[in-house]
Formats: C-alpha cells, sequence, structure tokens
C-alpha cells in the first residue's frame, strides 16, 4: 500500500472551522473557494460544495505562474461547464486580481438588481474566502486589501477569532482558517497535497515524495526535469509495482543528488538532502510551470 493511502490529517481545529463554516454562511453572500492551479482537483474541499449548498460560488485556480496555462485554461473551461465561474490568480505576481471584484460581481448580479429594487444600493457584498491549507489563502486576502486590511466591526452570529475584514469598492470578507477533508480515500490526492505542502511533511516520507514527483516529472514534463537538474533520462529501469518502491523514482533521486553534489562519506549520496531540494524547488515553482492533473470528463 502506498504510504500516501494511509494519510489521516484532519487536525481538531479544523474540524470545529467545518463547523464554523456551515453555521455563518447566511451572513454572507458568496463562497470564493482558493484553490493551487498545479492541483485542482486534490486541493479543493469536497464537503465544502455540501456545505454551501445553493450558495453562489466562485472558484480562484492560485499559483497560476507555476502551473501549466494550457492546463489551467482546461479547468476554468471544466468549470464554466458546471456554471461555476472560475478565474486563474497568482497573488505574487498579482496576475488577474484586478478581475475579481467584477467578476464576483457578475455572479452576483441579480442579487444586486433586488437590492436595488429594495432601496438598499451600496449595500456591501459580502464574501467568505475558504481554501485547504497553502495555496494562497492569506496571500490573497493581502493582495485584496493592501495597507487597508481592518478589521469590521464585531456582528451576532460570527464566532471570535474569524474576522470580517473591509475592503476596496464595497465589499467585505469573512476569513475563515484552511481547512482539510477528515479522509483521502485516493491515495494520489494524498500525494499531490504532500507535493505541494497542504500536508505536513512529517506525515511522509521526503523521499517517498520526491521519488513520486520525479516520476510524474519524468512522465509528462521531461524537458523540466532535464533543464533543471541536467540528468540524462535515457536507460533508466522500468517501474516496479509499489510494494517494490519506486525504482525508477529513486534511480531519478540519486541522478539528481549526485549532479548537485550532494555526497557524503564514501561517495554514497545524500538523498535526503536530495528529496528536500526537489521538494523545496517544485513548491516554489522553480521547475517551471506543471500541472499535476488534468480534469475528467
Amino acid at each position: 500500500m502506498s504510504e500516501a493511502a494511509k494519510v489521516q490529517w484532519f487536525p481538531g481545529h479544523m474540524s470545529k472551522t467545518r463547523r464554523i463554516m456551515a453555521s455563518n454562511l447566511k451572513l454572507v453572500d458568496a463562497v470564493v473557494e482558493i484553490t493551487d492551479a498545479r492541483i485542482p482537483y486534490s486541493s479543493r474541499n469536497p464537503e465544502i460544495k455540501k456545505i454551501c449548498g445553493s450558495k453562489p460560488r466562485m472558484v480562484l485556480l492560485n499559483k497560476a505562474d507555476s502551473a501549466d496555462p494550457d492546463i489551467t485554461s482546461m479547468w476554468i473551461e471544466y468549470y464554466k461547464k458546471q456554471g461555476v465561474p472560475a478565474l486563474a490568480t497568482d497573488c505574487r505576481s498579482g496576475r488577474n486580481v484586478s478581475k475579481f471584484y467584477p467578476m464576483l460581481k457578475e455572479l452576483l448580479s441579480e442579487q444586486i438588481e433586488k437590492w436595488d429594487t429594495r432601496g438598499m444600493t451600496g449595500r456591501p457584498i459580502r464574501m467568505m474566502i475558504v481554501g485547504i491549507p497553502n495555496v494562497g489563502k492569506s496571500s490573497f486576502i493581502n493582495r485584496l486589501a493592501g495597507a487597508k486590511l481592518a478589521k469590521v466591526e464585531d456582528r451576532p452570529g460570527v464566532t471570535r477569532g474569524k474576522q470580517w475584514v473591509a475592503l476596496d469598492e464595497g465589499f467585505e470578507l469573512l476569513d475563515m482558517p484552511g481547512v482539510l477533508w477528515p479522509k483521502f480515500d485516493d491515495k494520489l490526492v494524498g500525494e499531490r497535497l504532500a507535493f505541494t505542502g497542504a500536508v505536513k511533511d512529517v506525515i511522509l516520507d521526503t523521499e517517498y515524495l520526491a521519488c513520486r514527483l520525479l516520476e510524474y516529472l519524468n512522465d509528462d514534463y521531461p524537458e523540466l526535469l532535464t533543464d533543471r537538474y541536467g540528468i540524462s533520462l535515457d536507460d533508466l529501469p522500468e517501474p516496479m509495482d509499489e510494494m517494490q518502491g519506486c525504482v525508477k523514482g529513486y534511480e531519478l533521486l540519486e541522478r539528481v543528488g549526485r549532479k548537485r553534489g550532494f555526497l557524503i562519506s564514501g561517495g554514497e549520496i545524500n538523498t535526503e538532502r536530495a528529496a528536500n531540494t526537489v521538494l523545496d524547488e517544485f513548491r516554489g515553482g522553480k521547475l517551471g510551470r506543471l500541472s499535476l492533473e488534468k480534469p475528467k470528463g
């Protein structure tokens, strides 16, 4: 069984946050879910759709500058077909953040018209920002708020520890901590979350993770692997079954370590250091623009 298949990481505060999210849903006009554009499926909490019900929703594919642009476009079209607006953003560069407010207003256009007819023109648009850890939620909020980040006055029904943030253009948001789901039924979801750092590294062996990531890169983005590490992809052994380990991935990991000079006494390769380097560089976007999953259907 894959190590990732055993991942169960659902701290008590996340369970509490899920309950708070459901109870505070009536206070907002829309829910904005932030995902990682490299793993749009794995970085979505499947329970959020159930919790939100008919509440208008919008999806942000964040960290888009690190994702494969062609695959990101496929995801945007995928959500469009489901009637859910999606926007590719990147908080580091600020890419497309300026398009967020207009898209949210369009999503709520019918509701805004109702407010206008009732003499409520100018009423603040209130949203809940949700997302699993490490998708850039805090960075996105800071991009929206800029230097004007401020708590709005306390309102009934908002549990202490959550905060209303006043934004420009008549928007207010209810910030929520990152929320993971209680069980990873798909071992690949667990692996991909671990690749991006959404799951703490202490949960899984870093060498195993790096081997799995290198196998994927070798199959789908060999040119990026060659450009970054200068390793030859010829004459790699055929992968063995899971019970025998990821032989191809370990061979690639050793080659990364050898190229980078990660040697210890006796000329042995420090594969732990090589693994940490591969994971750190992937998470930092240094391997190039790549995506780990495509939409199905």
